[in-house]
């Protein structure tokens, strides 16, 4: 996983990179067996060379950074995602259609996140695991390591935001990640493997300024018991293939229309 930064951005939001994407998180159990070691993701941004072998890193800030031009390009690829038919006791949509673009929604999802007040990053995490996650991948050993590792983030939170330990963050602080962009690495009617683009912001509180850095990261998923969940194994055979990096560009980017992505509207 690569990552890219705004200026000002905190050391709470690069902590957000190695939790807010929840499918790169838990596969690293499964798939890379690290034991509960966090590994370090030391590839440069915007799509420079090299990258880190584990799914699941955590991130630590490169050296470049990226900004979105002033300029607005229209992107040339736009979608708008089919809601899920339900809602689950854990209170997620799911119940997605069974086509690429259900599976993209799921895969959005599972990727959206919205810390603050008393909602933690371990609840969100939790909630996003007890839903998301294929049956075959949940395992003891992958839902402590994500707890350990949102936990982590919210410590840091809690610092950055001067909140009492384990106590809500303060009026006006949040951790909010959203996915923006998608790029389809291949599919089949059952699986698929995708560029997931995201954007995380944080705000320390009321007066402070909100600070946002982009995200992107392989995804696979699966088509199972009538729904896409996210997969260990679809995730770790894309990510073998090596995939090609597509730049870490937002919408309105003349760039992100180059790079192959296809930018996301609120779901119909």
């Amino acid at each position: 996983m690569v990552h890219a930064r705004g200026a000002g951005a905190s050391r709470g939001l690069w902590a957000v990179v190695g939790v807010v994407l929840f499918a790169v998180v838990v596969l690293t159990v499964y798939v890379m067996v690290t034991g509960g070691e966090d590994q370090e993701d030391k590839t440069p941004a915007r799509g420079g060379a090299g990258s880190s072998a584990s799914p699941a890193a955590s991130a630590s800030p490169s050296e470049s950074s990226y900004a979105p031009p002033d300029d607005w390009t229209e992107p040339a690829r736009w979608v708008s995602l089919p809601r899920g038919r339900r809602t689950d006791e854990h209170g997620n949509v799911v119940g997605f259609p069974h086509t690429v673009e259900g599976g993209v929604a799921m895969a959005a999802a599972a990727n959206t996140t919205r810390i603050e007040g008393e909602t933690s990053s371990v609840d969100e995490q939790m909630r996003l695991y007890s839903s998301y996650l294929a049956q075959s991948d949940r395992t003891p050993e992958g839902r402590e390591y994500t707890k350990k590792i949102a936990a982590k983030l919210d410590r840091q939170l809690e610092k950055d935001s001067g909140a009492p330990s384990g106590g809500p963050l303060p009026a006006g602080a949040y951790m909010r990640n959203h996915v923006i962009g998608y790029k389809i690495i291949e599919s089949s009617d059952d699986e698929i493997a995708l560029w997931v683009l995201a954007r995380a912001t944080q705000k320390n509180g009321e007066l402070a300024k909100e600070s946002g850095s982009y995200t992107r990261t392989v995804i696979g998923i699966r088509w199972e018991d009538g729904d896409w969940k996210l997969s260990a194994e679809v995730t770790a055979r894309a990510m073998s293939k090596s995939p090609a990096k597509p730049k870490i560009v937002a919408p309105g980017d003349e760039a992100f229309n180059q790079a192959g992505y296809t930018a996301i509207r609120e779901a119909s």
